[in-house]
């Protein structure tokens, strides 16, 4: 296995998870503002899992989500 080369992959993959990952969640937050079904203030509870075919385990990442 070329190090440089998987290092450099996984790395691009969780950039464009990243990057997604926040696009979408800002826009479902304003539109949950929007609507009346968030205040602004909350904290929300956050899980990621991430599936890679091939391997025997999913990684799961939970977190919160401040809005102030």
């Amino acid at each position: 296995m070329d190090e440089d080369a998987f290092n450099l992959s996984v790395r691009k993959f969780l950039k464009q998870l990243g990057v997604t990952a926040q696009r979408e969640i800002e826009l479902s937050v304003r539109e949950q503002l929007d609507a009346g079904e968030l205040r602004g203030d909350e904290a929300l509870e956050a899980q990621a899992t991430v599936t890679v075919t091939g391997l025997p385990r999913d990684v799961v990442v939970t977190g919160t989500i401040a809005l102030t």
